[in-house]
């Protein structure tokens, strides 16, 4: 064989054998990619959104990423409104070094049914129940979502709105005040068929949050426990302790939800405001979970902690760093911590436990029209709503 043949045919041959590994490359990443989608067959979607961080709501169109293989796309049902979400709108989670970017359709706590489904897809079936919490995708192969802890994942969580997708081209994600959306089925939750589908949204966010650090700690049935804060958050908590058979004392900064406490099951009810409702109360409690959203001091309750008590921190003031001073930790071992969220298969054991023992947040609808969303955020910010807002998306026009 002449010699510029040889080194034709040898050239080709590499080439061949580059392709195929290229090829086999692509097509492994492909398979393990998070969510298999096509680029096209984008999801028409409206809702409300804010176009800037001093904006009030307004109808608003837009699109989601086609339904993949492993997708499902809900028919949001109901949306509820969570604190963060305010503090979202108005970009006051700087702080923690979270952008706010506008657009923005908020909402991370949705209930829906199962309208279409990827050809892959086993978790569902159309006509399903199905909800969606704080987190839509993870890369499922770091430690982290090995761990069942896909709210860490190490290769960045995408949560349900304001967050860069990834795993779709970087798309910005629009949470659940609108009418549907488009998900990986390993990022769904099984809602069961018996389930109050009117208040299970709230679940998927304020149920998880408190369950999670509870089960953490490891309380257990006579423990002496606080809830600081008794609002759309600290309401479950008190419901799941009540329920571990636990002697629950409540704290807020009014006497407006004495009676609402009692009726959950708290023992005791104290007004922070009042100086001597909180005498007596130092080195008694064997558990902690502060839900407070706004400035507060949390020595307050590092003081009632037992020796090797713990605090669990899940409500963050907007703008505010919380100040802990060493002194009251080193005295007694005292343990605090932050908790952010649960695992899916950790938020799927909330709800198959809330929806077999009946344990609900304590809701409000509204109509899904943009000057009642406005009119809940005033509400939420001015303490006057009991516990959650939910918005009714059938009544979107």
């Amino acid at each position: 064989m002449p010699q510029s043949t040889f080194l034709s045919t040898l050239k080709t041959f590499y080439f061949i054998v580059a392709m195929i590994t290229t090829v086999g490359i692509a097509v492994a990443q492909h398979n393990h990619a998070p969510s298999d989608h096509a680029p096209n067959n984008r999801v028409p979607a409206k809702g409300f959104a804010v176009h800037s961080q001093d904006d009030h709501f307004h109808p608003y169109e837009f699109t989601r990423h086609a339904v993949g293989d492993n997708d499902i796309l809900i028919e949001i049902l109901y949306a509820g409104i969570c604190h963060s979400d305010l503090h979202a709108v108005w970009n006051e989670q700087q702080n923690f070094g979270i952008k706010s970017r506008y657009p923005m359709v908020p909402g991370h706590e949705i209930a829906g049914r199962v309208m279409n489904a990827g050809k892959n897809v086993t978790k569902f079936k159309i006509g399903d129940y199905a909800g969606v919490g704080c987190m839509v995708n993870a890369c499922r192969q770091c430690n982290s979502c090995s761990a069942g802890k896909e709210q860490f994942c190490e290769k960045r969580t995408v949560f349900t709105y304001n967050s860069k997708d990834h795993y779709h081209e970087n798309e910005i994600t629009m949470g659940g005040y609108s009418n549907n959306i488009v998900v990986s089925e390993n990022f769904a939750i099984k809602i069961p068929k018996n389930a109050d589908i009117k208040k299970v949204a709230p679940l998927l966010c304020a149920g998880i949050t408190t369950w999670s650090p509870i089960k953490f700690s490891k309380v257990k049935p006579g423990d002496k426990v606080g809830v600081a804060g008794f609002g759309g958050v600290g309401h479950m908590a008190v419901q799941y302790l009540v329920d571990l058979k636990t002697d629950v004392t409540v704290f807020d900064v009014n006497d407006e939800k004495r009676e609402s406490a009692k009726r959950m099951g708290a023992k005791r009810y104290v007004n922070v405001r009042n100086p001597q409702e909180l005498e007596g109360l130092n080195n008694t409690m064997d558990f902690i979970i502060t839900t407070v959203p706004v400035d507060y001091d949390p020595m307050v309750y590092v003081r009632m902690l037992k020796m090797g008590g713990e605090m669990a921190i899940v409500g963050l003031p907007a703008n505010t760093n919380i100040n802990i001073s060493k002194l009251p930790l080193g005295n007694a071992n005292r343990k605090i911590y932050g908790s952010l969220i649960g695992g899916i298969q950790e938020t799927q054991e909330m709800l198959d436990y809330s929806v077999a023992n009946n344990i609900y947040p304590e809701v409000e609808l509204i109509k899904a029209e943009a000057a009642e969303i406005d009119k809940a955020y005033k509400k939420v910010v001015a303490g006057e709503v009991p516990f959650r807002y939910v918005i009714d998306m059938s009544t979107l026009k």
